[in-house]
């Protein structure tokens, strides 16, 4: 009778350790996910910034750029696409198609910005408009904190993948639907800079 009651207990010990370890890998997974929600939540408040400033920036130039009409209603569309697909990606950003939709969508508005800079060192006057200057210095700056808050992102996103990827918590992750992340990048490497401003 004894034996049987040790069995029983080593059993009940085993099954309770087999438990805790399960509860503290399901934590840790919840948690790793939560991380890169929120900086994932960071990238959007950036993003949502220079959303902001591109329509001042495309009103202010517009006036010294009337026959580059084009070129300013295409960083426009490219701004609305990239909008949509960030509010998109904000709503889940676990969901890897939408993050490789924003990652396409904020290439073309990046190739667009860049394009709109090129044509703007054409026009002297613009280039000696302290609002345009200004607009455009604060959008370089937003674009690089774009950069800083995709690197902690895609940090957070390689931890959990990692996680979730590694034995025995991969068990973990399969059973409770734990789906791989996606990481933000830009797809074209001349797109992976910030588009460079120069008026001087």
């Amino acid at each position: 009778m004894s034996i049987l009651l040790a069995a029983a207990g080593i059993v009940a010990v085993v099954a309770l350790a087999i438990l805790f370890y399960v509860i503290g890998g399901y934590n840790n997974l919840v948690t790793l996910r939560n991380r890169f929600k929120n900086a994932f939540s960071q990238i959007d408040v950036q993003l949502k910034r220079r959303y902001d400033l591109i329509p001042n920036l495309v009103e202010t130039v517009k006036g010294y750029m009337q026959h580059e009409r084009g070129t300013l209603d295409e960083v426009i569309a490219s701004r609305n696409l990239a909008s949509a697909a960030n509010t998109k990606a904000a709503q889940n950003p676990g969901d890897a198609a939408a993050i490789k939709q924003l990652s396409g969508a904020e290439a073309a508005l990046t190739g667009s910005l860049g394009r709109l800079f090129a044509v703007a060192e054409a026009y002297p006057d613009l280039k000696a408009n302290q609002e345009v200057s200004q607009l455009m210095e604060e959008l370089t700056s937003t674009e690089n904190k774009v950069s800083f808050a995709r690197q902690a992102y895609n940090d957070a996103v390689m931890v959990y993948n990692t996680a979730r990827e590694t034995f025995p918590s991969n068990l973990i992750a399969t059973t409770f639907n734990f789906s791989a992340a996606e990481v933000f990048v830009l797809e074209k490497a001349e797109e992976k800079e910030a588009p460079r401003v120069s008026f001087s």
